[in-house]
């Protein structure tokens, strides 16, 4: 390795092409980044007491890779961003001086010539800087000044926009100021020897020195960088490039979903967002599988990822599903509809099924979302649903499980879902338009789009109700008012709100375009009711709740089929006094009271007792308990650094062995500690529901 200083603008004169590897991320820097650099630029240039300003290294590949090439070329391990953005700079300063007199001796042309081309080159090769495929046109068409392709990089685009647009609105002080900067502007020449530098390892270390790279960015360079140029070529080529195609301008981010998605198909654990990195190394490390096998079922299930998740799909029927499930933004639900589309697409799953079954998942989520209860667990719900699917009875099984999930997890059947429906306040949510589209063209072969109207309160959402209006609710107008002004069967679709406005009911019945004339469904029966009151408002909202039930159907088997899915309980070969410390005296009467809380979290909560300790779990244990002769020994299924422990009553038991499961041990020995403790416990438990344990 060789490291010196150097100024950037002669770095880029004398070298001759910069190659971005296939293996690097595409470019990304946001708009802040490249306003901070443009700051720095012009504040050294015009400040003749600065002479240089440090932006940091540039790391190379010097030889032995590319020595085909008609010129020499430096393979870039790092600084990229800052290179792309320099020439973005440059690039946009030549065209602002365009025929103007030259800069202290720089002309556009020269600009152009030494930090941007190879004059006497062609091609690729013409170029000083090679980006990576998804950019690569984009900054060449900038360059030269030529139509930018209809697919063109919009990292790229924006910020060369941005500089663009600054020198535009500046005048000649400011190109001045800013050719000054550049010039001032310092490297860290760092050439690498192939031959004797690992060029993984030091990626990976610039990497954990804070550089910020995604981990769509740090999985492509695992899977390339190590390969020979030819594979690595054919890898990018057949599959990791048509996934940043497919992927998009949100390349980074969505990968990085759909990998943590992929994965959890993959092991049956979610891994953790900023761990998706090192998961998918072990994934690849205990496998047997080539690295090529590999990255094309990766590319198979992206294909799939997109198709549902970025509502690329053909068939309208499955898309218009996608959609829906799309709009009430649950994404948890992916590792299972990767796992259910890939079963469609390799034929073990019919279409038809696959539609009900995401309609299913659609239900679930949007009767849980009335019902108000909690989503924190929905990720392990997804995450482990398909465990109890079984192929050869696709969707009968899915219905099963759906049914078979209690307390916290549950599917709410028709009454619990109806009575939600009733007396939640509908409107302020965000998935308002979801729901009013969803009712009005349920069965509906010429749909409306609900895009085109605004929602109605028919009785007025105005707190200075009118005389006419406290006339029709009655002498209990404002507790009516309260109660129901934001509920189901108050709200309605208009193409006629400014005319409706707070008239009285009979108007908005009867006036031309008003809910008698109506051709919405939701308006259906409006044009028939007499007066508008608390008895008016709770008849529609059970018609409308009726036809919720149906829209948003729950999973019907009979019982002799559910019968057949009943879960096998866990059953203890040994009873509490089997444990000797249990058998009576202090230490029973202190793991009762315990045992009495831990099992009143939650009705899901389950008891097994094993030869050497007791474990209480959900899906898996949280809390395990050893009765010892003075206390119980409790371990939390958590990690230590995850524990919330004010007293430091917990031990690091990290890789130690021992009878139960988790990193945390704590000692329970008095019933003053009893509400410290469950508070510990509790923890545990909501990592669980979390899906983080």
């Amino acid at each position: 390795m060789k490291a010196t200083e150097a100024r950037l603008l002669t770095f880029l004169h004398r070298s001759a092409q910069f190659l971005i590897p296939i293996y690097q991320r595409t470019y990304n820097w946001p708009a802040k980044q490249c306003e901070q650099l443009w700051e720095d630029i012009l504040r050294a240039g015009q400040d003749d007491a600065v002479d240089g300003h440090f932006i940091g290294s540039m790391v190379y590949v010097e030889r032995g890779l590319y020595s085909h090439s008609a010129i020499p070329q430096l393979l870039v391990i790092d600084g990229q961003q800052r290179l792309t953005t320099v020439s973005l700079i440059i690039t946009a300063l030549s065209r602002a001086i365009g025929e103007k007199p030259a800069i202290e001796g720089m002309s556009a042309r020269k600009l152009a010539n030494y930090y941007l081309l190879n004059a006497e080159e062609d091609g690729d090769l013409r170029f000083k800087l090679l980006l990576t495929r998804s950019d690569r046109e984009t900054l060449q068409k900038l360059i030269e000044g030529k139509t930018l392709p209809e697919t063109a990089s919009e990292r790229v685009e924006q910020n060369y926009r941005l500089f663009e647009d600054k020198l535009r609105r500046s005048g000649d002080d400011v190109h001045t100021a800013v050719y000054r900067g550049l010039s001032k502007l310092i490297i860290v020449d760092i050439a690498l020897d192939r031959d004797r530098d690992n060029p993984q390892l030091i990626f990976e270390s610039l990497n954990s020195t804070g550089l910020d790279l995604s981990q769509a960015d740090l999985i492509r360079n695992y899977v390339l960088m190590g390969l020979e140029p030819k594979v690595q070529q054919t890898l990018y080529e057949e599959h990791w490039f048509p996934m940043e195609q497919g992927f998009g301008q949100q390349y980074t981010q969505q990968f990085d979903r759909f990998m943590r998605d992929y994965l959890t198909v993959k092991t049956g654990t979610i891994p953790r967002t900023q761990e998706v990195y090192e998961a998918f190394k072990k994934f690849t490390r205990t496998r047997a599988t080539p690295i090529g096998e590999i990255i094309a079922d990766v590319h198979r299930y992206a294909e799939y990822f997109t198709a549902f998740a970025l509502e690329r799909e053909r068939d309208k029927d499955l898309l218009r599903a996608f959609q829906d499930l799309n709009e009430l933004k649950v994404d948890v639900a992916y590792p299972l509809l990767l796992e259910m589309y890939h079963d469609y697409r390799e034929g073990a799953l019919e279409r038809d099924e696959l539609l009900q079954s995401v309609r299913l998942v659609e239900s679930y989520v949007f009767r849980r979302a009335v019902c108000e209860i909690p989503t924190n667990s929905l990720n392990k719900t997804f995450a482990t649903l398909s465990r109890e699917l079984k192929k050869d009875r696709y969707l009968e099984s899915l219905k099963a499980a759906l049914l078979r999930l209690s307390s916290y997890r549950r599917y709410p059947d028709d009454e619990e879902f109806k009575r939600g429906l009733m007396v939640r306040d509908l409107y302020n949510t965000r998935s308002r338009n979801y729901w009013l589209r969803r009712l009005e063209n349920h069965q509906r072969k010429e749909r409306v789009n609900v895009e085109e109207y605004t929602i109605e309160h028919i009785m007025p959402q105005n707190e200075n109700l009118s005389a006419a209006w406290r006339a029709e609710l009655g002498e209990n107008w404002k507790s009516v008012h309260a109660t129901y002004l934001h509920t189901l069967g108050n709200l309605t679709l208009t193409g006629y709100n400014p005319e409706l406005s707070d008239r009285s009911f009979a108007e908005k019945r009867d006036m031309d375009g008003g809910f008698r004339d109506s051709p919405l469904r939701l308006n259906k029966g409006l044009g028939q009711v007499d007066r508008w009151g608390e008895a008016a408002i709770r008849q529609r909202a059970e018609q409308l709740a009726a036809l919720a039930a149906e829209v948003w159907p729950a999973p019907v088997l009979p019982q002799e089929v559910m019968d057949q899915y009943r879960r096998a309980v866990e059953k203890s070969t040994y009873a509490l006094d089997d444990h000797q410390y249990l058998a009576g005296g202090p230490v029973r009467e202190l793991f009762d009271h315990f045992r009495n809380q831990v099992l009143s979290l939650d009705p899901a909560v389950r008891e097994v007792i094993l030869k050497l300790y007791i474990a209480y779990k959900l899906d898996t244990n949280f809390v395990d308990v050893v009765p010892q002769a003075g206390r119980l020994r409790l371990s939390l299924n958590m990690r230590f650094d995850e524990v919330d422990d004010p007293q430091g009553l917990c031990k690091d038991v990290t890789g130690m062995g021992r009878w139960g499961n988790g990193d945390v041990e704590v000692g329970l020995s008095s019933m003053d500690q009893l509400p410290y403790v469950m508070a510990l416990v509790r923890q545990a438990f909501e990592k669980q529901l979390e899906g983080e344990a």
